[in-house]
């Protein structure tokens, strides 16, 4: 078990641009791709991930969060939790007892599933695989006991793929990623608060019928409607509440200028990368498809679970992202009893929505709303769990940089880590029967759809 566990934790140590090309690249061939397709398409997925990360890192992660950082300083706003971004929060996480076998034992458990027809996504992301595991490592602290922690991390991957399952039609549709889908543990737990908000808003008259559709809104206002002078306005914006000048600062920060470039750019090239996923992506993906017709026609439809990073491109969550950006920050300082800050993880906003867009069938206007909701209900979340994440911290030896508490908006702000983290405290860890309880309850309901779903396909067929 020691060597299993090392071998997944040395992978685990590329990193994502590193381990997708390898996975995918296996996968290929295993699914009769041919090897030299194959590796050329996860080469590709790599590739785009490189490039998305340093768009997101230091686009959003670097000049954006310095402008936030900015506003903070010049109107003298004080909130006593620092956001130290989803970086931070996986290395926490993977730091963990319960990350070291993330891996080995996700695996395991999405093979299960997938063998008993209680999910169809086969994800091949284990990477973020370290968000099953954050919720794991704040359950073992809460019940200091690492048997709960390790089943709170098996709840959350169970939910989580199958919420991946009954969002992967929307995904097919609005991204145009046939045979894909989303089982991201940062992404996937907003799912059910868009469809129950959006079930809301389908039956109040008149707010129904509103719909600002990004893509028709780029037609009617012609070049200013284009992306890149949406997230220009959006920076100018936010460049000018830093109170930076039209030239750089002596101390390096960047012009007001920069700041609209820096968010035009953002707005160009987040697109492109993820282009460039998808076009990695669809070979691995059609091989997967037709093996699965052809090997196992009682399980249905397989899909291939990947990162939200696939999502971030859609011109109506980018652009969502850019408004929400501002937006957060205002919410943070005047929610009640909030005290976190949002200054690393701006720049997963975008991944906040990646599920949300679909789910809300590309309408803008409902969009934002459940922006807003997610956003303010996880300041809460990310406040009352600071104490866990930053006792975590202390756990692996994390260096905070002198801060005394820390957060995050990725996971430290996450619904679904917290009703788990939470329920696990109850009775030393008793109350996470109830979410056992549920994520059992779902596998189930799950093999259901998935059979009857499988019998009217081959019935189609026949």
């Amino acid at each position: 078990m020691d060597a299993i566990v090392a071998f997944f934790g040395g992978v685990s140590s590329l990193g994502v641009s590193v381990v997708m090309p390898i996975v995918l690249t296996i996968l290929g061939v295993l699914f009769g791709a041919g090897f030299g397709k194959s590796l050329k398409a996860g080469l590709t997925v790599g590739i785009g991930f490189i490039g998305l990360n340093l768009v997101i890192n230091q686009l959003m992660g670097t000049d954006l969060a310095g402008g936030v950082n900015a506003m903070v300083t010049r109107f003298s706003l004080s909130l006593s939790v620092m956001d130290v971004g989803w970086p931070a929060a996986s290395a926490i996480a993977m730091g963990s007892i319960v990350g070291t076998i993330i891996i080995p034992l996700g695996l395991l458990v999405n093979v299960l599933m997938l063998l008993t027809n209680t999910t169809q996504t086969a994800d091949v992301d284990i990477w973020n695989y370290w968000h099953f595991a954050f919720t794991g490592a704040l359950v073992a602290i809460v019940t200091n006991n690492i048997a709960f922690g390790i089943a709170a991390a098996i709840i959350n991957e169970v939910v989580v793929l199958i919420i991946g399952d009954l969002t992967a039609p929307l995904v097919e549709k609005s991204l145009g990623l046939p045979g894909v889908s989303i089982p991201h543990g940062f992404s996937g737990a907003y799912a059910p608060i868009a469809f129950a908000v959006n079930w809301v808003i389908d039956k109040i008259p008149g707010l129904n019928k509103i719909d600002i559709n990004v893509r028709s809104m780029q037609k009617q206002f012609g070049v200013f409607g284009e992306p890149v002078l949406l997230g220009a306005i959006i920076g100018l914006l936010i460049g000018l509440l830093a109170g930076y000048g039209f030239l750089p600062g002596a101390n390096g920060e960047p012009s007001v200028l920069a700041m609209a470039v820096y968010m035009g750019a953002v707005m160009v090239l987040i697109p492109k990368m993820a282009a460039l996923l998808m076009e990695g992506l669809m070979p691995v993906s059609d091989a997967a498809s037709n093996f699965i017709q052809k090997h196992f026609q009682n399980r249905g439809k397989i899909y291939i679970g990947l990162d939200s990073a696939v999502g971030t491109g859609h011109p109506v969550t980018l652009t969502m992202a850019l408004i929400l950006v501002p937006v957060s920050i205002f919410l943070a300082f005047i929610l009640p009893g909030n005290q976190v800050v949002p200054l690393a993880d701006l720049a997963c906003i975008p991944y906040m929505l990646v599920l949300i867009t679909p789910i809300v069938h590309e309408n803008g206007f409902r969009g934002l709303i459940v922006g807003v909701i997610v956003l303010a209900v996880g300041f809460y979340i990310a406040t009352d769990l600071a104490p866990l994440i930053t006792s975590a911290a202390a756990n692996v030896n994390f260096d905070m940089g002198g801060a005394a508490a820390i957060s995050s908006i990725c996971d430290g702000a996450n619904p679904l880590t917290w009703v788990i983290t939470r329920l696990g405290q109850l009775g030393d860890g008793i109350g996470l029967v109830i979410p056992a309880v549920v994520a059992i309850a779902m596998a189930v309901w799950n093999r259901m759809r998935i059979l009857k779903e499988a019998k009217e396909l081959h019935a189609e067929q026949a």
